[in-house]
């Protein structure tokens, strides 16, 4: 039962993932079969290797980063895009077994961890929003509200509140039952294509071993690489803390038992998921709602694992959703992750203002990477000038110093 609240919970991503991959030019049957694959592999692996009751999925924010910024934004071919995805994860998993993992997550300062988390919801956000209809461009001021005459826009908006309704009433599956909802409501506008619902899966080979590994490693990409390695550590961390932490298997002193166990599973997901031909598979939060249910152990997951390998058979069902159904999940997505920013010490300058700029700089500059650079050179600077150079950690004067060198060389 914990396994099935968990999968009920993130089930959305079979249906949003696709679409985003499929932006960025993968096939999106190959892409949905990817998907699938990647939760239920990544999901087991976290079962055998760290028993843990976390499941694993393409993550958000890091699907759109992949998408529309890398592919979309820099013009990145998706196959090189997939293999800076894997050699993230290659680096990850290395870090994992040199140890080095818990001095990366420590050196991160915890108002730095909360901007990006909250930054990825608002670029996630942003993302929705255009989805929904709601934002259009503007030659003068670069953005305005979008066309509220438009029917698939006002669906959008309609199933936004239904969604949100669900989730504030705690309907296991809101989101999911959300857009089914939203998607339903434009057949009779045919805006809503029906492709039936159960059928064999569809072939993995358009996107399958596609990565471009040697393209990854060019030096204009390095910056793409070290972006998603970091958000994909801060997010699993992060997730794991949080979850462990509610479901009491946390020790005493604030440690997580089998961290590098399961930081293995999670790197080694991503790797996975780079192979099959999709963006970073990453630890979900929403498995809290699994832990709620009950859930304690690797079975947990593993129910989570074979449930997502069954959604294969899915995959008609799965393409007749239209992309104004799914971006009202994004945005509220988006809002659940900046609950986060109310634990930022407010009356600390020198913390709250980088976690903000951070936060600000991914919508504004399309570009997680860029919020995080901006982010660590704000914070170190801000401290120096405040005369509290002693509380810079060396690995944050590292990663603003690199971060100011690309800025510098424009990569």
């Amino acid at each position: 039962m914990a396994g099935l609240a968990t999968f009920l919970t993130m089930a959305y991503i079979v249906v949003v993932n696709p679409g985003m991959m499929a932006a960025a030019g993968l096939d999106h049957g190959a892409a949905f079969v990817a998907t699938c694959l990647a939760a239920a592999i990544g999901s087991a692996l976290m079962a055998f290797l760290a028993n843990y009751p976390i499941a694993l999925a393409p993550g958000m924010g890091l699907n759109a980063y992949f998408a529309f910024a890398v592919v979309g934004g820099m013009g990145v071919p998706w196959q090189v895009a997939l293999g800076a995805v894997f050699l993230s994860g290659l680096i990850f998993f290395v870090v994992s077994l040199a140890g080095f993992r818990e001095w990366l997550i420590n050196s991160i300062p915890f108002s730095l961890k909360l901007g990006i988390a909250a930054g990825i919801g608002l670029f996630l956000g942003f993302i929705g929003l255009r989805g929904m209809g709601l934002v259009a461009d503007n030659p003068a001021t670069l953005v305005q509200l979008g066309s509220l005459h438009e029917t698939s826009t006002l669906l959008s908006c309609i199933g936004f509140v239904l969604i949100a309704g669900l989730v504030a009433r705690g309907v296991t599956g809101g989101i999911v039952i959300g857009i089914i909802v939203t998607a339903l409501l434009g057949v009779p506008f045919g805006l809503t294509t029906y492709h039936g619902i159960v059928s064999l899966p569809p072939s993995l080979a358009a996107t399958f071993m596609q990565m471009d590994i040697a393209g990854a490693v060019s030096l204009g990409l390095l910056g793409i690489v070290f972006t998603f390695f970091m958000v994909d550590l801060l997010d699993n961390a992060g997730t794991l803390i949080a979850t462990t932490h509610r479901a009491g298997l946390m020790e005493k002193d604030g440690s997580v038992p089998r961290l590098g166990r399961a930081l293995m599973a999670d790197s080694g997901g991503a790797m996975i998921g780079a192979v099959l031909g999709t963006s970073t598979t990453v630890s979900y939060i929403e498995s809290a709602a699994g832990v709620q249910a009950g859930g304690r152990t690797g079975l947990t997951a593993l129910t989570v694992a074979v449930l997502f390998l069954l959604t294969l058979f899915l995959a008609p069902l799965a393409t007749s959703i239209p992309g104004f159904a799914t971006a009202p999940a994004l945005v509220l997505v988006a809002c659940l992750m900046m609950q986060g920013l109310r634990d930022l010490a407010w009356d600390d300058t020198t913390e709250y203002l980088p976690a903000v700029v951070t936060a600000i700089s991914m919508p504004f500059s399309f570009s997680i990477a860029t919020g995080i650079g901006l982010g660590f050179i704000t914070y170190a600077l801000v401290k120096v000038v405040a005369g509290r150079a002693g509380e810079v950690h060396g690995a944050v004067w590292l990663i603003a110093a690199l971060s100011a060198i690309k800025f510098y060389l424009g990569a």
